[in-house]
């Protein structure tokens, strides 16, 4: 608590923490051979990209979404982190904004192989570094320098809509950083604006990945991260329409998943740790 009774953040993280302990020494150790897995699955990636620089951008993408697949081949294989996909029937094809709960890194990879054609919002910071900083460029990702604010949504707001006229998917995530799970939701008004100025569906996505994949913690927690495709709200809504429906949308889909969830790892705990 802060000196007004107020919850830190850390303490947000600890009660969003999973039920499920189980054998930590494994978990710890699964969890380390993921960690050495996945970046060598990244390296591996990046250096399948490099050689095509001079081919189409299509290229790119396809290698990019060949490392989500893979990644969440990876986390299952050595954590035993499941994926259940609902609802992705309602996806509508073509240009689309894609708005989505953000618990955890898993969606940052994970998503991508949810859409044929998909680009992301991205730290600027991202494009500085060595050989997977070209990848992200070359791929057609759209940087945002993180404290540039307001000022930044008109350059955001153009390469969102230059990627929408190829036909793709921008994902964004609408709190603009990760929130423990339970955590309260704190929307900004910049996703506002973006689907004001775009004029294209967007589709909202609720998930509870933070259960298994906590942010700041080394752990993955075994067990099936959920994600709901929701109905995709139209375009031309009023702003403050646009905000409730897809704020109570995803946190109510998103508060379902994680009860869901904890009830999955509360099952799995040792009998003398329900006592």
């Amino acid at each position: 608590m802060d000196g007004a009774g107020r919850p830190h953040a850390d303490d947000e993280e600890a009660r969003a923490a999973p039920a499920f302990r189980g054998n930590i020494a494994v978990i710890f150790l699964r969890s380390l051979l993921f960690h050495v897995l996945f970046y060598l699955n990244l390296a591996a990636h990046v250096i399948a990209a490099t050689p095509t620089y001079p081919l189409p951008q299509s290229v790119l993408i396809q290698i990019a979404r060949s490392w989500g697949i893979t990644s969440l081949w990876l986390l299952r294989l050595v954590c035993g982190i499941k994926v259940e996909l609902r609802g992705v029937e309602k996806i509508p094809r073509g240009a689309l904004l894609v708005a989505a709960k953000h618990q955890s890194a898993w969606e940052t990879f994970a998503l991508l192989a949810l859409f044929p054609k998909p680009t992301a919002i991205v730290k600027r910071e991202l494009m500085w570094l060595p050989l997977f900083g070209w990848c992200v460029w070359k791929c057609g990702m759209i940087p945002v320098a993180r404290n540039a604010g307001r000022e930044a949504l008109p350059g955001l707001i153009a390469r969102s809509r230059a990627a929408l006229a190829r036909g793709r998917q921008v994902i964004i995530f609408p709190e603009g950083t990760r929130r423990a799970v339970g955590a309260k939701p704190d929307y900004k008004l910049g996703i506002v604006q973006i689907y004001a100025a775009l004029d294209v569906p967007c589709l909202p996505i609720a998930l509870n990945s933070g259960l298994f994949w906590p942010r700041r913690s080394f752990l993955r927690y075994p067990g099936t991260v959920r994600v709901e495709i929701l109905d995709p709200l139209p375009p031309g809504l009023s702003r403050r329409e646009f905000l409730t429906r897809l704020r109570n949308g995803i946190e109510t889909a998103s508060a379902r998943l994680a009860a869901q969830g904890r009830r999955e790892l509360a099952a799995q705990r040792p009998k003398s740790a329900r006592l």
